[in-house]
């Protein structure tokens, strides 16, 4: 039986729900989700699609958080740190190839390797989470004597919702 994460309709729906599972994590590791993380947190969950930085800042400084913390929170290297905590905890995917952030679809899981699937058309990315692509990379790069210590793979094309839009 497939994975969620290998059907392509399979992607975060509600950020509210989102944000809860990944509050609920963070209590179970012992982590802080501070208010500047939670907004951009939410921000990428309620994209649906990759998100660059700058429109995060972008959407942070229209949004004005009424939160009293948040007085640095538009501020570049606020949003940075923000993702990087993010980045580093799982809840969170960077597509290198399009310089964005996504939701991970299962946040209660530790930092992982999972391949992507990039439309180069509508800008949609499918979290493509198979062990056995992520275990035969590692393999064939142990192989030629290569120690791997991250994985990144993107493969970018067209969707089948574009593909059929012609």
């Amino acid at each position: 039986m497939a994975h969620d994460c290998t059907d392509p309709s399979h992607h975060v729906h509600d950020a509210s729900s989102f944000v809860a599972a990944v509050e609920h994590a963070c209590h179970e590791r012992g982590l802080r989700l501070t208010p500047i993380r939670t907004k951009v947190l939410t921000l990428i969950a309620a994209q649906g699609r990759p998100i660059k930085a700058y429109d995060l800042l972008d959407r942070i400084r229209t949004d004005k958080l009424e939160d009293e913390d948040s007085a640095g929170a538009a501020a570049p290297p606020t949003v940075y740190r923000a993702l990087d905590f993010l980045l580093a905890n799982g809840f969170i995917h960077k597509l290198e190839s399009v310089n964005a952030f996504v939701a991970c679809h299962h946040p209660s899981t530790a930092q992982h390797s999972v391949p992507f699937l990039i439309c180069d058309r509508c800008h949609s990315a499918v979290e493509l989470e198979d062990e056995r692509i992520v275990a035969l990379l590692d393999e064939k790069a142990r192989a030629l004597g290569f120690v791997p210590q991250a994985q990144t793979l993107e493969v970018h094309g067209l969707c089948a919702r574009c593909v059929q839009a012609g």
